[in-house]
């Protein structure tokens, strides 16, 4: 009998999901479109940067520094004058303004050190930072080249055999897509289960429940598993469709066995959101204690930069979270194609935080369903 007032109760949690368009618009969004947006926006490299070149001195050597920024890396400069110089700058036109002095080639034959003005829009600090360096690169290059009449090929005193594991082309959409799918796995269990919460006590129907023959264990089960279900599938369709299919990233190891650890730490997460649910009483409530919950959770679990990066403290005390031990066994499994060997010791650690926050959940929830009756 308690087995199948789960079932129904969570049966009824899918049907509430299925009539709910603003979430169903959440989990499409955040398993297409966004994995495929955090896959191949916001390049590592610099990419396609405005530039404008003040070219005062006209000479073959201020052209061929002119004509040496092409695509992929900046946009073919416009060549302006001084005058137009701020102005495009502060409407934003340009990131980089390059001006060329007079006498500029004449001084570099002569051994003088000319200099060339770099003027940078910092508010674009990513492309400022990185097209910093490869502005001076490029510029130094071109007249050195310049100088010597032919283009010297240093030679370095030891050979680097670079080989790179797991993404031999340093591809960033490999790791962006599969980490996006990991976050939202933690994101949208933690949102589904807290809101259904919230949305019953809204709605009134949470005293529909209390005069049932169910029992706080049966409903706190039946939102757990009915949304983790929702997430899995979500999870599997986005791995499948999205990364392998549409995005085209090779997935190294077991789909099933990362499933399997994705059903653990749902477990987890679900439990926590149901927790975060019987604390806030509202939902805009709920919202503003999920961005504290969450972002510390994501930022320090290993997925935006690695763990080791961190102080000693932050990384015992993100030890006690489930998402941690996520993205550990999804990283060794989805990029290193890691068996059950190499970890099960994230299993187990997800399994008995899954249990801690479980019983933690089921003890509030039981003292708010008290409350409420």
């Amino acid at each position: 009998m308690r087995l199948a007032n789960i079932f129904h109760i969570g049966v009824k949690e899918l049907r509430s999901v299925v009539r709910d368009p603003i979430m169903l618009v959440l989990i499409v969004y955040a398993f297409t479109v966004s994995v495929y947006t955090a896959a191949t926006a916001m390049p590592e490299s610099l990419n396609k940067a405005p530039i404008a070149v003040v070219n005062e001195d006209r000479s073959p050597l201020s052209w061929r520094i002119v004509s040496a920024f092409y695509p992929p890396y900046f946009v073919p400069p416009d060549v302006i004058d001084q005058a137009q110089m701020d102005a495009r700058m502060d409407a934003g036109l340009d990131t980089f303004a390059l001006d060329i002095p007079p006498n500029f080639q004449r001084d570099v034959l002569a051994g003088r050190r000319p200099t060339i003005q770099l003027n940078v829009d910092a508010t674009r600090m990513s492309q400022a930072f990185t097209g910093s360096r490869y502005i001076q690169t490029i510029v130094a290059d071109e007249v050195q080249t310049f100088a010597q009449r032919y283009r010297e090929v240093p030679e370095l005193p030891v050979d680097l055999a670079l080989r790179a594991r797991f993404n031999p082309q340093l591809n960033k959409s490999w790791f962006g897509a599969i980490m996006q799918v990991i976050n939202n796995v933690t994101m949208l269990s933690i949102v589904l289960t807290g809101a259904a919460l919230i949305r019953e006590r809204e709605h009134g129907t949470v005293e529909h429940l209390l005069v049932m023959p169910v029992t706080p264990f049966e409903i706190m089960t039946s939102k757990v598993w009915a949304m983790g279900l929702v997430v899995l599938v979500a999870t599997a369709f986005a791995l499948t469709a999205v990364v392998q299919g549409w995005l085209s990233v090779p997935i190294q190891g077991s789909l099933g066995l990362f499933l399997v650890g994705a059903a653990l730490h749902l477990f987890a997460t679900t439990s926590m959101g149901i927790f975060l649910g019987t604390v806030a009483r509202s939902m805009p409530q709920f919202a503003l204690l999920l961005m504290s919950v969450l972002l510390p959770l994501q930022m320090l679990s290993g997925g935006s930069t690695p763990r080791e990066s961190m102080p000693e403290l932050v990384q015992l005390v993100m030890f006690a979270a489930p998402n941690t031990h996520f993205v550990m066994l999804a990283q060794a499994i989805l990029y290193r194609g890691a068996g059950f060997a190499a970890v099960w010791p994230q299993f187990l650690a997800i399994t008995a935080i899954g249990v801690v926050l479980f019983s933690l959940s089921l003890s509030r929830f039981r003292r708010t369903i008290s409350s409420m009756a």
